[in-house]
């Protein structure tokens, strides 16, 4: 038998997802079995899969001991002690992401990942100790692609991550972006819509004027800022935040970002000896309403440092 006494972090959440992160080698089939024969419990009574923990309960899975449970994760200690903070208070930390740092790993091991510096931070504070969680770890709640720069919030506790990432989902932190484009976009400024569908294999985008099986719709708005010998900087905001939606949303307009070698124009970022897209998270702003209970965010607009592309238009 495997008991549990529910913390903070843990609580919030329904009991099986729970129980899938603190039993990881627990097969969800197993899992619905054990839920179908009473066999998973909370303060001692059975319980449906869909109840919602609180602070303080005991969940028994009766399992045998062998199976493992979860165990601390200290890989992040390997990672590297350079960490941009831009804002950061008890909930949540919005740090710099520079060109070439992952978000996160996608192999399920460790590397130096801005998630596992993050981390590895708020260890050495005394803010997260691993092995008194059974659920959680800090986790980002955006990302960005490896070669774009800019902001990234993380949040510190599980209550912080749900509000954030619906406040993402919802469309109620907006985020503006810079780039260079390597043409000018068809006007000054506008409010484009099309639709995107990801090809996880290739891990490429597809963007189309007309919908299509499969295809989601993508807002983007743009603003030209300055000029200089033939490349544009360029402000852009995300209505909604799919995958290389800005990259590949002003490539299919017809004016591509400098830099990218997935959905841009290979000659000119050879001339221009660029490898990597200009583009930077730099500014995002809160607005989650007055029962968010991080209300105290609403109105806060934070702003990146200027990333070193725009000196070509000072």
């Amino acid at each position: 038998m495997k008991e549990f006494l529910i913390n903070k972090n843990d609580s919030g959440q329904r009991v099986d997802k729970f129980v899938t992160k603190a039993l990881p080698d627990l097969p969800k089939s197993m899992m619905y079995k054990l839920f179908r024969k009473k066999d998973i419990k909370i303060n001692g009574k059975k319980c449906d899969i869909s109840a919602v923990l609180s602070e303080g309960d005991i969940v028994r899975v009766y399992v045998k001991d062998e199976l493992s449970s979860r165990t601390a994760d200290t890989g992040f200690l390997m990672a590297s002690d350079n960490l941009e903070k831009i804002y950061e208070d008890g909930n949540i930390i919005i740090v710099f992401k520079p060109v070439g740092v992952d978000s996160h790993s996608n192999s399920g091991t460790h590397s130096d990942t801005l998630i596992d510096r993050i981390k590895k931070y708020l260890y050495n504070k005394g803010e997260y100790n691993p092995h008194a969680e059974n659920s959680f770890s800090p986790a980002l709640c955006s990302r960005l692609d490896r070669n774009t720069s800019g902001l990234v919030i993380a949040a510190k506790n599980a209550e912080s991550l749900r509000e954030i990432n619906s406040a993402v989902k919802n469309g109620r932190i907006h985020k503006i972006y810079h780039c260079i484009t390597v043409s000018e976009p068809p006007k000054k400024h506008d409010i484009i819509t099309a639709y995107h569908k990801k090809d996880d294999t290739r891990n490429i985008v597809r963007i189309s004027d007309e919908y299509a099986d499969g295809f989601k719709e993508i807002k983007t708005g743009y603003k030209i800022l300055g000029e200089n010998r033939g490349l544009y900087l360029v402000e852009v905001t995300l209505y909604t935040g799919r995958t290389h939606q800005i990259r590949a949303h002003m490539a299919h307009i017809g004016a591509p970002i400098l830099g990218d070698g997935k959905y841009g124009n290979t000659a000119l970022n050879k001339r221009h000896g660029v490898f990597y897209q200009e583009l930077c998270a730099c500014s995002l702003e809160f607005d989650l309403g007055e029962n968010s209970k991080l209300y105290y965010l609403n109105k806060l607009k934070i702003n990146a440092p200027a990333p070193k592309f725009e000196k070509r238009f000072n």
